[in-house]
Protein backbone atom coordinates (compact mmCIF):
# COMPACT_ATOMS: atom_id res chain seq x y z
CA UNK A 1 0.00 0.00 0.00
CA UNK A 2 1.08 3.55 -0.56
CA UNK A 3 -0.24 5.76 2.26
CA UNK A 4 -2.28 8.19 0.15
CA UNK A 5 -5.66 7.45 1.72
CA UNK A 6 -5.39 9.44 4.91
CA UNK A 7 -7.08 12.28 6.76
CA UNK A 8 -6.81 16.02 6.26
CA UNK A 9 -6.19 16.65 9.95
CA UNK A 10 -6.72 20.48 10.03
CA UNK A 11 -10.23 20.00 8.61
CA UNK A 12 -11.31 17.39 11.18
CA UNK A 13 -12.91 18.11 14.52
CA UNK A 14 -10.75 17.07 17.45
CA UNK A 15 -13.10 14.25 18.48
CA UNK A 16 -13.17 12.97 14.88
CA UNK A 17 -9.38 12.95 14.70
CA UNK A 18 -9.07 10.93 17.90
CA UNK A 19 -11.72 8.50 16.72
CA UNK A 20 -9.82 7.96 13.45
CA UNK A 21 -6.61 7.55 15.42
CA UNK A 22 -8.30 4.96 17.62
CA UNK A 23 -9.13 2.84 14.56
CA UNK A 24 -5.59 3.26 13.25
CA UNK A 25 -4.10 2.26 16.60
CA UNK A 26 -6.58 -0.61 16.89
CA UNK A 27 -5.37 -2.00 13.56
CA UNK A 28 -1.78 -1.61 14.73
CA UNK A 29 -2.58 -3.57 17.90
CA UNK A 30 -4.32 -6.29 15.89
CA UNK A 31 -1.26 -6.66 13.66
CA UNK A 32 0.92 -6.93 16.76
CA UNK A 33 -1.37 -9.49 18.43
CA UNK A 34 -1.65 -11.69 15.35
CA UNK A 35 1.77 -11.29 13.72
CA UNK A 36 4.11 -9.76 16.29
CA UNK A 37 6.40 -6.80 15.72
CA UNK A 38 6.92 -7.82 12.07
CA UNK A 39 3.18 -7.41 11.52
CA UNK A 40 3.11 -3.99 13.13
CA UNK A 41 5.79 -2.83 10.66
CA UNK A 42 3.33 -3.32 7.78
CA UNK A 43 0.74 -0.87 9.16
CA UNK A 44 -0.63 1.55 6.55
CA UNK A 45 -3.09 4.44 6.38
CA UNK A 46 -4.76 2.81 3.38
CA UNK A 47 -5.67 -0.30 5.35
CA UNK A 48 -6.82 1.79 8.32
CA UNK A 49 -9.22 3.47 5.90
CA UNK A 50 -10.47 0.05 4.74
CA UNK A 51 -11.24 -0.84 8.37
CA UNK A 52 -13.06 2.44 9.02
CA UNK A 53 -14.98 2.18 5.73
CA UNK A 54 -16.20 -1.41 6.15
CA UNK A 55 -16.97 -0.89 9.84
CA UNK A 56 -19.23 2.01 8.85
CA UNK A 57 -20.98 0.04 6.10
CA UNK A 58 -21.66 -3.08 8.15
CA UNK A 59 -22.03 -1.27 11.50
CA UNK A 60 -19.87 -3.89 13.17
CA UNK A 61 -19.86 -4.07 17.00
CA UNK A 62 -16.58 -2.49 18.07
CA UNK A 63 -14.58 -2.96 21.24
CA UNK A 64 -13.13 0.11 22.94
CA UNK A 65 -10.01 -0.33 25.03
CA UNK A 66 -7.00 1.48 26.44
CA UNK A 67 -3.54 0.10 25.75
CA UNK A 68 0.16 0.99 25.67
CA UNK A 69 2.14 1.10 22.44
CA UNK A 70 5.86 1.60 21.60
CA UNK A 71 5.23 5.25 20.76
CA UNK A 72 3.31 5.82 24.00
CA UNK A 73 4.99 3.54 26.58
CA UNK A 74 3.82 5.47 29.65
CA UNK A 75 0.26 6.56 29.00
CA UNK A 76 -2.39 4.21 27.66
CA UNK A 77 -4.13 5.37 24.49
CA UNK A 78 -7.66 4.63 23.20
CA UNK A 79 -8.08 1.94 20.55
CA UNK A 80 -11.01 0.52 18.58
CA UNK A 81 -11.01 -3.10 17.41
CA UNK A 82 -13.52 -5.39 15.73
CA UNK A 83 -13.76 -8.22 13.20
CA UNK A 84 -12.96 -5.76 10.39
CA UNK A 85 -9.69 -4.88 12.16
CA UNK A 86 -8.79 -8.56 11.89
CA UNK A 87 -9.80 -8.62 8.21
CA UNK A 88 -7.74 -5.49 7.49
CA UNK A 89 -4.71 -6.97 9.24
CA UNK A 90 -5.02 -10.20 7.24
CA UNK A 91 -5.32 -8.38 3.92
CA UNK A 92 -2.31 -6.28 4.88
CA UNK A 93 -0.21 -9.39 5.46
CA UNK A 94 -1.33 -10.97 2.16
CA UNK A 95 -0.43 -7.79 0.27
CA UNK A 96 2.99 -7.59 1.88
CA UNK A 97 3.76 -11.27 1.33
CA UNK A 98 2.81 -11.37 -2.36
CA UNK A 99 4.60 -8.06 -3.01
CA UNK A 100 7.74 -9.51 -1.42
CA UNK A 101 7.31 -12.67 -3.47
CA UNK A 102 7.15 -10.63 -6.69
CA UNK A 103 10.16 -8.52 -5.67
CA UNK A 104 12.18 -11.68 -5.07
CA UNK A 105 11.14 -13.30 -8.36
CA UNK A 106 11.74 -10.13 -10.39
CA UNK A 107 14.83 -8.61 -8.79
CA UNK A 108 16.14 -11.24 -6.35
CA UNK A 109 15.94 -8.48 -3.76
CA UNK A 110 17.05 -9.10 -0.18
CA UNK A 111 13.99 -7.24 1.07
CA UNK A 112 11.77 -9.55 -0.96
CA UNK A 113 13.18 -12.83 0.32
CA UNK A 114 13.27 -11.49 3.89
CA UNK A 115 9.60 -10.53 3.74
CA UNK A 116 8.67 -13.90 2.28
CA UNK A 117 10.42 -15.73 5.10
CA UNK A 118 8.84 -13.53 7.74
CA UNK A 119 5.27 -14.02 6.54
CA UNK A 120 5.26 -17.29 4.55
CA UNK A 121 3.60 -19.47 7.19
CA UNK A 122 0.88 -16.93 8.03
CA UNK A 123 0.32 -16.11 4.35
CA UNK A 124 -0.32 -19.77 3.51
CA UNK A 125 -2.94 -19.93 6.26
CA UNK A 126 -4.58 -16.75 4.99
CA UNK A 127 -4.60 -18.04 1.40
CA UNK A 128 -6.71 -20.96 2.59
CA UNK A 129 -9.01 -18.70 4.61
CA UNK A 130 -9.42 -16.01 1.94
CA UNK A 131 -8.98 -17.86 -1.35
CA UNK A 132 -10.83 -15.24 -3.41
CA UNK A 133 -8.83 -12.25 -2.22
CA UNK A 134 -5.51 -14.13 -2.19
CA UNK A 135 -6.00 -15.31 -5.77
CA UNK A 136 -6.78 -11.81 -7.05
CA UNK A 137 -3.92 -10.15 -5.14
CA UNK A 138 -1.39 -12.66 -6.47
CA UNK A 139 -2.77 -12.52 -10.02
CA UNK A 140 -2.90 -8.72 -10.28
CA UNK A 141 0.58 -8.24 -8.84
CA UNK A 142 1.84 -10.67 -11.52
CA UNK A 143 -0.04 -8.67 -14.15
CA UNK A 144 1.58 -5.47 -12.89
CA UNK A 145 5.02 -7.13 -12.97
CA UNK A 146 4.40 -8.20 -16.57
CA UNK A 147 3.36 -4.68 -17.56
CA UNK A 148 6.53 -3.34 -15.97
CA UNK A 149 8.66 -5.85 -17.86
CA UNK A 150 6.91 -4.94 -21.11
CA UNK A 151 7.25 -1.20 -20.35
CA UNK A 152 3.50 -0.87 -20.91
CA UNK A 153 2.54 2.75 -21.68
CA UNK A 154 -1.25 2.42 -21.43
CA UNK A 155 -1.88 4.12 -18.09
CA UNK A 156 -5.51 3.03 -17.89
CA UNK A 157 -4.53 -0.60 -18.39
CA UNK A 158 -1.77 -0.59 -15.78
CA UNK A 159 -3.69 1.38 -13.14
CA UNK A 160 -6.67 -0.87 -13.79
CA UNK A 161 -4.69 -3.90 -12.64
CA UNK A 162 -4.15 -2.32 -9.25
CA UNK A 163 -7.75 -1.10 -9.24
CA UNK A 164 -8.94 -4.69 -9.70
CA UNK A 165 -6.79 -5.75 -6.74
CA UNK A 166 -8.21 -3.03 -4.50
CA UNK A 167 -11.77 -3.80 -5.59
CA UNK A 168 -11.41 -7.34 -4.27
CA UNK A 169 -10.21 -6.15 -0.86
CA UNK A 170 -13.28 -3.96 -0.38
CA UNK A 171 -15.62 -6.89 -1.06
CA UNK A 172 -15.63 -8.14 2.53
CA UNK A 173 -18.45 -10.51 1.64
CA UNK A 174 -20.58 -11.10 -1.42
CA UNK A 175 -23.88 -9.37 -0.73
CA UNK A 176 -26.12 -6.60 -2.01
CA UNK A 177 -23.29 -4.05 -1.68
CA UNK A 178 -20.78 -5.96 -3.81
CA UNK A 179 -21.25 -4.00 -7.04
CA UNK A 180 -20.76 -0.56 -5.49
CA UNK A 181 -17.94 -1.81 -3.28
CA UNK A 182 -16.12 -3.11 -6.36
CA UNK A 183 -16.68 0.16 -8.21
CA UNK A 184 -15.43 2.15 -5.25
CA UNK A 185 -12.35 0.00 -4.67
CA UNK A 186 -11.51 -0.13 -8.38
CA UNK A 187 -11.41 3.63 -8.90
CA UNK A 188 -9.77 4.32 -5.56
CA UNK A 189 -7.11 1.75 -6.50
CA UNK A 190 -6.52 3.44 -9.85
CA UNK A 191 -6.21 6.79 -8.11
CA UNK A 192 -3.66 5.38 -5.64
CA UNK A 193 -1.58 3.80 -8.41
CA UNK A 194 -1.54 6.95 -10.56
CA UNK A 195 -0.76 9.16 -7.56
CA UNK A 196 2.18 6.92 -6.71
CA UNK A 197 3.43 7.07 -10.30
CA UNK A 198 3.07 10.87 -10.27
CA UNK A 199 4.93 11.08 -6.97
CA UNK A 200 7.80 8.94 -8.30
CA UNK A 201 8.15 10.27 -11.85
CA UNK A 202 11.06 12.65 -11.31
CA UNK A 203 13.12 9.98 -9.57
CA UNK A 204 12.15 7.33 -12.11
CA UNK A 205 13.25 9.58 -14.97
CA UNK A 206 16.67 9.86 -13.32
CA UNK A 207 17.07 6.15 -12.58
CA UNK A 208 15.39 4.78 -15.70
CA UNK A 209 12.85 2.85 -13.61
CA UNK A 210 9.50 1.96 -15.10
CA UNK A 211 6.73 4.50 -14.77
CA UNK A 212 3.65 4.61 -17.06
CA UNK A 213 3.46 8.40 -16.70
CA UNK A 214 6.65 8.74 -18.75
CA UNK A 215 4.54 8.24 -21.87
CA UNK A 216 2.02 10.85 -20.70
CA UNK A 217 4.81 13.36 -20.11
CA UNK A 218 6.46 12.56 -23.45
CA UNK A 219 3.18 13.09 -25.32
CA UNK A 220 2.37 16.37 -23.54
CA UNK A 221 3.03 19.71 -25.21
CA UNK A 222 4.83 21.08 -22.16
CA UNK A 223 5.01 20.72 -18.37
CA UNK A 224 1.74 22.60 -17.84
CA UNK A 225 -0.04 20.31 -20.28
CA UNK A 226 1.35 17.26 -18.47
CA UNK A 227 0.30 18.59 -15.06
CA UNK A 228 -3.20 19.40 -16.29
CA UNK A 229 -3.58 15.97 -17.87
CA UNK A 230 -2.56 14.14 -14.70
CA UNK A 231 -4.79 16.33 -12.55
CA UNK A 232 -7.79 15.66 -14.80
CA UNK A 233 -7.17 11.90 -14.65
CA UNK A 234 -6.88 11.92 -10.87
CA UNK A 235 -10.03 14.03 -10.51
CA UNK A 236 -11.94 11.60 -12.75
CA UNK A 237 -10.80 8.61 -10.69
CA UNK A 238 -11.92 10.18 -7.42
CA UNK A 239 -15.18 11.39 -8.96
CA UNK A 240 -16.02 7.78 -9.88
CA UNK A 241 -14.93 6.52 -6.44
CA UNK A 242 -16.94 9.09 -4.52
CA UNK A 243 -19.99 8.50 -6.74
CA UNK A 244 -19.92 4.84 -5.63
CA UNK A 245 -19.27 5.92 -2.04
CA UNK A 246 -22.34 8.15 -1.97
CA UNK A 247 -24.55 5.22 -3.04
CA UNK A 248 -23.59 3.22 0.04
CA UNK A 249 -25.39 3.67 3.41
CA UNK A 250 -22.30 4.81 5.30
CA UNK A 251 -23.61 6.62 8.36
CA UNK A 252 -21.06 5.80 11.06
CA UNK A 253 -18.09 8.18 10.97
CA UNK A 254 -19.33 9.61 7.67
CA UNK A 255 -17.63 12.96 8.30
CA UNK A 256 -14.25 11.25 8.74
CA UNK A 257 -14.77 9.20 5.57
CA UNK A 258 -15.72 12.30 3.58
CA UNK A 259 -12.74 14.19 4.99
CA UNK A 260 -10.47 11.45 3.66
CA UNK A 261 -12.12 11.01 0.25
CA UNK A 262 -12.75 14.66 -0.59
CA UNK A 263 -9.64 16.18 0.98
CA UNK A 264 -7.17 13.79 2.61
CA UNK A 265 -6.38 11.81 -0.54
CA UNK A 266 -5.14 15.03 -2.13
CA UNK A 267 -2.69 15.89 0.67
CA UNK A 268 0.43 14.52 -1.01
CA UNK A 269 -0.61 15.89 -4.40
CA UNK A 270 -1.09 19.37 -2.95
CA UNK A 271 2.22 19.14 -1.12
CA UNK A 272 3.99 18.23 -4.35
CA UNK A 273 2.31 21.09 -6.20
CA UNK A 274 3.45 23.50 -3.50
CA UNK A 275 7.02 22.20 -3.72
CA UNK A 276 7.02 22.63 -7.50
CA UNK A 277 5.69 26.17 -7.22
CA UNK A 278 8.33 27.08 -4.64
CA UNK A 279 11.05 25.61 -6.86
CA UNK A 280 9.82 27.64 -9.83
CA UNK A 281 9.85 30.80 -7.74
CA UNK A 282 13.40 30.08 -6.56
CA UNK A 283 14.59 29.33 -10.08
CA UNK A 284 12.92 32.48 -11.37
CA UNK A 285 14.91 34.70 -9.01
Amino acid sequence: MFGYVTIDKPELKVKEFYRYKSYYCGLCRTLKEEYGFRGRMTLSYDMAFLVLFLTSLYEVPTKELQSHCPLHPVKKIPMLQNEISEYGAKMNILLVYFKCEDDWKDDKSLKGITGMRLFRKKAKELCREYKRQAHVIQKQLKVLAAYEEQQEENLDLVAGAFGTLMAELFVYKKDMWEKELRNFGFYLGKFIYIMDAYDDLEEDLKTGSYNPLKAVKKNSKDDNDYENTVQQILVMMMAEATAAFEKLPLLWDSEILRNILYSGVWAKYNKKQKEKQEKQERDGK
